[in-house]
């Protein structure tokens, strides 16, 4: 039996009161707004480049000890680290658990259409007619489950054509590039920074018996797309707009996705050079942008 260990601080301690509890010997950290769930609930998003507080008011931080842990002891070392007061705390138990079945039965089959699926590999398809995209998705971000992941893949079955070229940047799991395979793309590429999520989208390709090539963003070619989907976060989005639209063919397709509502007033000025982007769809207040490319 596991130990936990929670208590709230205020948020300009937070980030060291983690690096302590760690260096203490917990296991883990977990941090979380202490009124979530409440109508005082405050929505938290952070992402580079964004400004102001990566923080809720308070934090209420739980760390993970192992079994037999003294949990006093624990806290107390962590608070000399800190050269802080021991705070006011609870401990409970947790119990073992086979903790892969327990994060697989977090995810199911995801119908996007009644024609397109994305199946993880430990289920059965629910219909096996349709367009099923089997995924593991590892360590890597897509499983068909977050709303925008969601919005670029029924973007997808709408817009890609049998024998077009697809660049899907920043393809976390190579969700988005192997359902356009799977769509009927003749070419399709794959880009990210991380060498795990290349990994985990190559894996994720051959378990779907498709072509399609992934390389990190410093290897891409000068090739261009008639269809682009980033499906990242509003701030990269807004840098890599010269990026994204030189990749885009002339009449090209632009989807973009990993945005709010608040947020798309900004995205659509920075590619406002290259492509008029409106909204597509909402979906819990993310939005995807598309366009099509008609200007030099």
């Amino acid at each position: 039996m596991f130990i936990a260990v929670r208590f709230d601080v205020e948020a300009a301690a937070a980030d060291s009161w983690s690096d302590r509890l760690l260096e203490a010997g917990a296991l883990s950290v977990d941090a979380a707004d202490p009124r979530a769930g409440t109508a005082d609930e405050a929505a938290v998003f952070d992402e580079p480049g964004a400004a102001g507080e990566r923080w809720w008011p308070m934090a209420r931080l739980t760390s993970l000890l192992g079994p037999g842990a003294d949990a006093n002891a624990f806290l107390r070392r962590a608070a000399a680290l800190a050269d802080q007061a021991v705070p006011a705390y609870e401990t409970f138990p947790v119990a073992d658990r086979d903790w892969v079945r327990a994060t697989q039965a977090q995810f199911g089959p995801v119908r996007i259409e009644d024609d397109l699926w994305i199946v993880p590999t430990w289920c059965a398809p629910p219909n096996r007619d349709a367009v099923n995209v089997v995924l593991d998705p590892g360590v890597a971000f897509g499983t068909g489950s977050h709303p925008t992941t969601r919005l670029c893949l029924a973007w997808l079955r709408e817009r890609v054509k049998p024998g077009c070229s697809v660049l899907d940047y920043g393809c976390g799991s190579g969700i988005l590039a192997i359902a356009a395979a799977r769509l009927g793309a003749a070419r399709v590429t794959g880009v990210d920074i991380d060498p795990q999520a290349l990994r985990a989208s190559a894996g994720n390709a051959e378990q779907n018996g498709v072509d399609a090539t992934f390389v990190h963003a410093d290897q891409l070619g000068e090739e261009r797309f008639d269809i682009v989907v980033a499906n990242i976060l509003a701030n990269p989005l807004r840098l890599l707009a010269p990026a994204l639209t030189v990749r885009t063919k002339r009449d090209g397709f632009i989807a973009l996705a990993g945005i709010l509502a608040a947020q798309a007033a900004d995205v659509c000025a920075a590619y406002a050079r290259w492509v008029d982007l409106a909204a597509w769809r909402e979906e819990d207040g993310w939005l995807l942008l598309s366009g099509r490319r008609n200007r030099a």
